[in-house]
């Protein structure tokens, strides 16, 4: 069900929450052949939700699959007077997908692609969030009184954030809004501004985090942590953990926190770094104050002959998710995320003020810093140093193999080297390096 329904603005109950929907991207009914049946019943059932679904496929098929056809003869039979036209990519509602399952659909069906290149499929609830991305979402996450402080907390830092330079294809850019990088402590503070490089340079700027945010951390753990175990049992083969993901405790010491200021501020599509939180890393996102667009899609892998195709061969493999983050909203990254797909805060024209935030959005991502993944372990290059832990995405003979690059070209100022080393790992993501005699268990375990 590509590219379905976005958000309204009617009036909000306790019990149920209604949102405002963008119009699709493309009109359906200039590729009626790429458009399936359910696809179009969905909408057609999202936007006369007091028809029987039967009489609405009926419908269908005397409409020749027009879905403003049908529409138009939905509302001429109003009975009104109402001589207006209206869309069936116009505004309507969408509860959850699971509505628009046939009772015979095997689980594997319920987790089939729905997006196609081009197309944007939105998603509200929980269930469908955890169903068809790599991600589970806990809304109304933190008490709100302690929600509340924590964004009072952060908007008071967020004035002092700074946006990240580097450099892209050779040139140097600037990040369409703010951040901060917030660790455990006073020792951990100092070490992160001495050890540990970022695009092959030091922060200036680390912070200790705040009371607030301390005091969440531990809300925070568990609710990851029960997450993962949720995930493993439901969407993973024999219920086991995937390969190369940690089977040890998720524990949040460090966070990045960004600001968002008015609705054109965003972050395009990317993956997380992986360097100091090794292969299959998990994040816990919180997400305070204004409401924004989270959107991931899935990267295809593809050999030569593939990219030698026509687009239109290749386009049922793409498209992209777009979850709503409300206010008080967690939301988990789970292991096969940053490797496979890639996510992004999308601009919007037109936002909904919080009362306490205004325009802005205060997005708090919680990682674990692995110390088995410590610069003074990986390699380093011939710049002398640490390198960077990449994963291989888009070549369909590499995909899924991870390698130690050199980092300091994306640093303006700055070329870097050649540097390339293939990385490997045990079954629970661990590197070659903890079975040697001088890495000791205390800094396995964290403590040093």
């Amino acid at each position: 069900m590509e590219a379905f329904l976005s958000k309204k603005r009617p009036r909000r109950s306790a019990a149920t929450q209604v949102i405002r929907r963008q119009p699709l991207p493309k009109d359906l009914d200039s590729n009626e052949e790429d458009t399936s049946t359910d696809f179009k019943l969905a909408t057609l059932a999202s936007l006369h939700p007091n028809v029987d679904q039967a009489a609405l496929l009926d419908l269908l098929i005397s409409a020749e699959g027009s879905l403003d056809a049908v529409t138009e003869i939905l509302f001429a039979s109003r009975g009104d007077g109402s001589s207006r036209k209206r869309s069936a990519t116009g505004t309507g509602y969408q509860s959850s997908l699971a509505a628009f399952r046939r009772p015979g659909d095997s689980q594997s069906a319920k987790r089939r692609a729905l997006t196609r290149k081009g197309q944007t499929l939105h998603l509200y609830t929980p269930e469908d969030i955890l169903a068809h991305t790599p991600c589970s979402i806990i809304h109304n996450f933190l008490p709100t009184q302690q929600a509340d402080n924590l964004l009072k907390e952060l908007l008071e830092e967020a004035p002092t954030f700074e946006s990240q330079t580097f450099k892209l294809f050779d040139n140097v850019v600037q990040s369409p809004h703010t951040a901060c990088f917030y660790v455990d402590g006073l020792e951990e503070q100092k070490r992160q501004k001495t050890e540990y490089l970022y695009n092959g340079s030091f922060l200036e700027d680390i912070r200790q985090i705040t009371p607030q945010m301390r005091a969440v951390s531990a809300t925070v753990q568990t609710a990851v942590n029960e997450e993962i175990a949720k995930r493993i049992k439901s969407h993973y083969p024999d219920g086991k953990k995937l390969n190369y993901q940690s089977p040890h405790e998720w524990i949040p010491n460090a966070a990045f926190v960004n600001c968002y200021k008015g609705g054109a501020e965003s972050v395009g599509y990317h993956s997380d770094q992986l360097t100091y939180l090794g292969p299959r890393a998990v994040i816990g996102s919180l997400s305070l104050g204004v409401a924004r667009e989270f959107r991931v899609r899935k990267i295809v892998a593809r050999d030569d002959e593939e990219h030698a195709r026509s687009k239109d061969q290749r386009a049922n493999a793409e498209g992209q998710v777009a979850i709503h983050l409300p206010h008080n909203s967690l939301l988990v990254m789970h292991a096969e995320m940053q490797e496979e797909w890639k996510h992004s805060i999308h601009p919007t024209p037109v936002i909904d003020p919080h009362p306490i935030a205004g325009n802005k959005r205060i997005n708090v991502t919680y990682r674990y810093y692995r110390e088995s993944f410590h610069p003074r372990y990986t390699p380093r290059c011939k710049c002398g140093v640490a390198t960077v832990l990449r994963c291989v995405q888009r070549k369909k003979e590499n995909k899924g193999r991870y390698m130690w690059m050199c980092h300091a070209g994306n640093t303006p100022a700055k070329e870097g080297c050649s540097f390339f080393q293939w990385a490997e790992f045990d079954d629970d993501g661990e590197p070659p390096w903890v079975k040697k005699p001088e890495y000791s268990v205390d800094e396995k375990t964290g403590q040093n």
